[in-house]
């Protein structure tokens, strides 16, 4: 059973759409579930995450986790959107069931991943940003939930 929270973002995303000219933009996939989620970032030259969009093909809980997600790191620095979890996009919706715990994973990927293509395009390093991988399935094993 979704909470009310997954509901209302599932069937009023936040978000959505494309940005023209994006700072950073990045794209995860799930090969398991076929989930596909692309994140849009607009990023100021004071590192304040302006503006973000959504694109996703997938679930309704998918759909609600990146909405959730750009709720999450609009108006943040690009730091303080690096520690958007996918515990805190869950928390934020008041809990999805276990078998959808991968569509916030696939949030938290596609946050770092258009992070990693801000920070490549601008040339700087962001500490604690890891390479994302394009594929969340490789790496769900290794997560705790």
């Amino acid at each position: 059973m979704y909470s009310e929270k997954v509901m209302d973002h599932f069937q009023n995303p936040r978000n959505v759409g494309e940005l023209e000219n994006p700072s950073g933009v990045g794209t995860v996939g799930n090969a398991k579930c076929g989930d596909i989620m692309r994140i849009y970032l607009d990023v100021d030259e004071n590192q304040i995450i302006q503006d973000v969009k959504f694109k996703t093909f997938g679930c309704g809980a998918a759909v609600a986790t990146s909405s959730m997600a750009t709720e999450l790191v609009k108006g943040k620095t690009i730091f303080e959107a690096l520690q958007v979890t996918n515990k805190a996009v869950m928390e934020a919706l008041d809990g999805l069931p276990p078998v959808k715990v991968h569509c916030s994973l696939l949030a938290e990927e596609a946050i770092h991943a258009a992070l990693w293509d801000y920070a490549e395009k601008h040339q700087i390093e962001i500490p604690g940003l890891e390479k994302p991988v394009n594929d969340i399935s490789e790496h769900e094993e290794e997560e705790e939930y």
